[in-house]
């Protein structure tokens, strides 16, 4: 008794558990310098009754509140016709449990609206208006996802000839020159099937992964999608297995960057599985961000990944430098943020 009694004193509240692999839980990483969601996160899994789960919609609401390099929550990334939509995703590494939402309109808490999918129905992935009118079903408020900063994104973008743009020059009038509407027009062998406009300034995701006191794991990611996107259009931030993935079992991996190319290789599954075979996190990510390469050189994305014992690691294509941040149990919570050199 007095042992427990002299650590509490000197410890206070701030008692972490190991996991026996000399990394203290709780555990939390994410996409990006988003210290925000970092810190949300974080506070929800200090407490011991919370979830991994609690945490990562804490962290990724968070995000959507403060609109995260404005690629996260309402009032970003207009799309053609002007107006940001949201897509989200939670998932339990507990139960294998998802819930998304994808192209969610006038609704802001995308991740907790994700999280009610999960929790309220059978499903894994609602979208569009309909995901809207769930939404408002389960009681949050209906508003316009609209800013004056993302009008003026939107109206600048009209003034330049609707350029950048995510058509092909299969259609017509001539994308690279005027805006739509567009029709079909020839079809052409030698497009690049890439997004030249996804960079460090057009990233797009938050990924958040969370180990709680229990060894529990969760992951979730939240976005408003790619600027200027054609109507309709969803990435892999709400796509289990591209967006992120978690295994209790292994670890959990999340993905950013252009998502219309990395939810064609699901990498956060693979990185996982990769994990699983016996790869390092880093390693995990590497392998599963070359098989990407092999077929589009030029793109751009990242992979943050952690096992269930909490090692973690990071890799990135195309960018200059890919920064994510994590805090752990160890050095009493302290925030750090890490920089990856990409390829």
């Amino acid at each position: 008794m007095r042992w427990l009694v002299l650590l509490l004193a000197l410890f206070g509240n701030c008692l972490y558990y190991s996991n026996g692999n000399n990394v203290r839980l709780p555990f939390v990483i994410n996409t990006w310098p988003f210290k925000v969601a970092t810190k949300a996160a974080w506070e929800a899994v200090k407490n011991e009754s919370s979830s991994a789960l609690d945490a990562v919609v804490a962290g990724c609401s968070a995000c959507e509140r403060h609109q995260c390099d404005g690629t996260v929550g309402y009032g970003g990334s207009p799309d053609e016709n002007g107006e940001t939509t949201l897509d989200s995703m939670v998932m339990d590494g507990l139960t294998h449990d998802v819930g998304a939402v994808a192209g969610l309109r006038f609704v802001k808490d995308a991740a907790a609206v994700a999280r009610a999918v999960l929790k309220y129905t059978k499903h894994t992935l609602l979208a569009g208006e309909l995901a809207t009118d769930f939404a408002v079903d389960m009681g949050f408020k209906r508003t316009n996802l609209q800013t004056n900063v993302s009008r003026e994104i939107w109206k600048s973008w009209r003034q330049r000839n609707c350029q950048p743009n995510y058509w092909q020059n299969d259609v017509s009038p001539n994308p690279k020159k005027t805006c739509g509407p567009y029709k079909p027009y020839r079809t052409r062998l030698d497009r690049e099937r890439y997004n030249r406009n996804i960079n460090e300034d057009n990233h797009d995701t938050v990924g958040i992964l969370v180990i709680d006191h229990h060894g529990n794991m969760a992951v979730g990611t939240s976005t408003n999608g790619a600027t200027h996107k054609i109507p309709g259009r969803v990435g892999d931030s709400p796509i289990m297995g591209a967006g992120a993935y978690v295994d209790n079992s292994v670890g959990g991996a999340a993905a950013t960057g252009d998502g219309d190319v990395m939810m064609r290789f699901l990498p956060s599954f693979h990185t996982v599985a990769l994990m699983e075979a016996g790869l390092s996190p880093t390693q995990a990510c590497k392998v599963a961000l070359s098989k990407i390469t092999k077929y589009y050189p030029k793109f751009s994305g990242a992979l943050i990944a952690a096992t269930v014992s909490g090692e973690y690691g990071a890799a990135c294509h195309g960018f200059q430098t890919f920064p994510y941040c994590v805090q752990s149990g160890a050095a009493g919570g302290q925030l750090k943020v890490f920089n990856v050199t990409c390829t």
